[in-house]
């Protein structure tokens, strides 16, 4: 945990060690990333907005030799195929999976109460809003499936989410990623990205909270 911890603080640094060590291979493992976050059901930790962010500055600064494009190709098609998997997984193993003993281990099963109760409160909305929220959008598309939402109308939010996802963390990377103040205080930023985007499942969570202490039969 230290070592991710660590990675998602100073992202920056060590995507530039990944660039320089593997160069054109560093899109396949960026890549390989955003999808493992949402498509593996239980790596929700994975870092998602600041590695785009982080990525997207890197490819602003014309000494790393990357092409924004092919990044935002890839991290178009990353969260679509994760989500689409983690639905398919949710559809076919849902109910076998959270019934596993060594799932319930990995998986904490708050996590997934917390979901559940925001699809029941946005539908299948929340699909993409779920894609700005780090944990919630790991687990929104297995929920989504359980709930017997069809996959057509879940692919309509998937990629409405992932476009407006990739287009606000790569535009904000890549325009203001490579700024003096932004550069000097990069892990302060990328906290900042975290907190900004855990705020809504946090007042998700206090509101659910209030509302079973106001009724003790939930």
């Amino acid at each position: 945990m230290a070592t991710l911890i660590d990675f998602v603080l100073h992202i920056d640094d060590h995507l530039v060690t990944i660039v320089n060590s593997f160069g054109n291979w560093s899109y396949l493992i960026l890549f390989l990333i955003i999808f493992i976050e949402t498509g593996a059901v239980i790596l929700p930790f994975l870092p998602g907005d600041s590695l785009l962010f982080a990525a997207a500055a890197l490819a602003a600064n014309p000494d790393y030799g990357l092409n924004i494009w092919i990044f935002i190709a890839l991290f178009l098609l990353a969260p679509i195929a994760g989500d689409s998997t983690n639905f398919m997984i949710g559809h076919y193993l849902g109910h076998t999976l959270k019934q596993a003993h060594w799932f319930q281990k990995v998986v904490k099963p708050e996590y997934f109460d917390q979901t559940e109760e925001f699809f029941e409160k946005h539908g299948a909305m929340s699909i993409t809003l779920a894609r700005f929220m780090p944990i919630i959008r790991t687990f929104a598309p297995f929920i989504a499936a359980g709930s017997g939402l069809k996959y057509s109308n879940f692919i309509k939010h998937n990629l409405i989410g992932a476009l407006a996802w990739v287009l606000l963390c790569c535009g904000a990377g890549y325009f203001f990623g490579n700024m003096p103040f932004v550069k000097e205080h990069f892990s302060v930023i990328i906290i900042g990205i975290i907190v900004i985007s855990l705020i809504p499942a946090i007042i998700g969570l206090v509101k659910g909270g209030s509302a079973k202490q106001e009724d003790p039969k939930k």
